[in-house]
């Protein structure tokens, strides 16, 4: 490359970069990151720590990623058939405590505190299952007795080094189905979430061992469909069970990035990817999206934009068609930067999450992993927490899901001058208790009142008995507008309350309340 190719490089970069940096983020879409705990890959750090290391680990966790600009969190919390939350069926795990089985000393329930500290910081908590999985290595994974590979051996199947659920038997889809509904009966998660893992991958030279069940439940079907139908069976029940608990809860998939290939189906992507949700994992989600049984769908497109077999752009643009009026969030692969050259290029990872935003049809991005963010590599938590995330978002509606009535407005009743900024005061008349979290905007000088400005969102304040905040870019002398309003679990918003305005008078500012 000769010098003018190089400097002609660097000015095409600056420009990318520029315009992605000048694009108006949107008021609402999920920004979340998944958190892995199985071989402790996010969290716990790793085994046997204490309850105290635990939570703070947690805790400097949702800090980070708060910093970053994200407003839920996906938790893997039955990565093996296993509890990271006090389980009547199962026993605790072992990424846990070091032993499976063992409870955590001293005592404490983790989902419960997880889920206590993501909604003080107003983000949600996805629970995510492995809902196949059951033993992740069986040459050295700790069982416990009351596990149920010991208590019904005759569900589960061996296949390379892992122990699975074979989704063949009707007894083991009920099992599985009964162990989400008992953490939506429970817990106050926000929704349920399942990754890519349904029948496993498959492994060259060996076929998923369910002769036995095939053999006992296959009414003369298709192999290939018999599985498929075992899928959705569960699926539906899976989605049934949860809205019958709590119709609010939302139920998400994030699959492997193709479906399908078009040289196999005119319906699927102009990929052609080795293995396929539809042909190798036996995991129709799109018959899912079309009948309703999820509300997002995350597909997980951890290529880069060019790549010859799998475009990121021809997958984003092939899932942003293939919605059906439910959401699609796109999973962007944190842990490839730096990974090949394509990798190396410090714009790759924003450039992927600004051209989503582009369709109307994709509603946010969830990160694989948490810990992929350490160190900043490439400067993405800059990238994210300075330019493509920074200014709060609502979490996108969802208006077919339960309880969807927004609260009353809220009200503003005090303002004072502090030394770091001006802190406001209001109130609402929340009786039915509604209001999860406020929304305060402010405008400056004689800027109309716009609240589908997201540059004007201030801050998304939890809510609590005495709301208020401070606003510590606030400058003496200034005209502004404040004006606030309140969200409910599902993010349907209240009107606005009556506009807080500040006035220069005799070189005193006097607050001009409604």
């Amino acid at each position: 490359m000769n010098v003018k190719q190089l400097a002609a490089g660097i000015m095409l970069l600056c420009c990318i970069v520029t315009s992605l940096h000048a694009q108006l983020p949107p008021k609402r879409e999920l920004r979340a990151v998944w958190i892995a705990t199985v071989e402790n890959i996010d969290w716990p750090s790793r085994r046997g720590l204490s309850t105290e290391q635990q939570k703070q680990e947690f805790i400097d966790i949702l800090d980070r990623q708060q910093r970053n600009g994200m407003n839920a969190v996906v938790v893997q919390v039955r990565p093996a058939t296993d509890a990271f939350y006090a389980s009547p069926f199962e026993p605790w795990s072992e990424f846990l405590t070091g032993s499976q089985g063992q409870a955590p000393n001293p005592y404490y329930d983790p989902l419960e505190f997880m889920v206590t500290e993501t909604h003080k910081r107003g983000m949600e908590f996805h629970a995510w299952f492995n809902p196949y999985r059951a033993v992740f290595n069986v040459g050295r994974s700790s069982i416990a007795p009351n596990h149920i590979t010991r208590l019904r051996p005759q569900w589960f199947v061996t296949y390379g080094d892992k122990k699975y659920f074979d989704p063949g038997i009707p007894e083991a889809r009920l099992y599985v189905t009964q162990i989400i509904k008992d953490v939506v009966t429970r817990y106050d998660i926000d929704a349920v979430h399942f990754d890519d893992y349904f029948y496993p991958y498959r492994i060259p030279g060996k076929e998923f061992p369910d002769n036995n069940s095939y053999r006992q439940y296959g009414n003369n079907m298709m192999r290939d469909d018999w599985r498929r139908q075992n899928v959705d069976t569960f699926v539906h029940m899976v989605s049934l069970a949860i809205k019958a608990a709590k119709p609010w809860v939302k139920f998400g998939v994030s699959p492997f990035g193709v479906w399908r290939n078009h040289n196999k189906d005119m319906e699927g992507s102009y990929t052609t990817g080795g293995q396929t949700n539809y042909d190798d994992l036996f995991a129709d989600v799109l018959k899912w999206l079309k009948n309703g049984w999820i509300d997002y769908v995350a597909p997980q497109l951890y290529w880069e934009t060019g790549h010859r077999l799998v475009a990121y752009e021809v997958l984003l643009n092939w899932w942003a068609q293939h919605g059906y009026g439910r959401h699609v969030y796109i999973g962007h692969g944190v842990y490839r930067i730096n990974s090949n050259a394509a990798w190396r290029d410090p714009s790759e990872l924003p450039r992927q999450i600004a051209e989503a935003r582009t369709l109307n049809t994709v509603q946010g991005s969830i990160f694989y992993s948490n810990k992929s963010f350490s160190g900043n590599p490439l400067g993405i938590e800059d990238s994210l927490h300075n330019h493509l995330y920074r200014y709060p978002a609502l979490r996108p509606l969802m208006p077919w899901l339960g309880q969807q009535q927004a609260p009353k407005s809220p009200y503003f009743i005090d303002a004072f001058e502090r030394a770091n900024g001006l802190q406001v005061y209001w109130s609402d008349d929340d009786t039915l208790q509604r209001t999860q979290q406020y929304v305060l905007y402010r405008f400056e000088g004689t800027e109309v009142v716009n609240l589908n400005d997201p540059a004007k969102i201030l801050a998304l304040v939890p809510q609590m008995p005495d709301p208020q905040f401070t606003d510590v870019t606030y400058q003496k002398g200034h005209i502004y507008t404040y004006v606030v309003t309140a969200l409910d679990r599902m993010q349907n918003e209240s009107f606005s309350s009556e506009p807080l305005r500040t006035k220069v008078q005799n070189g005193k500012t006097i607050f001009i309340f409604p």
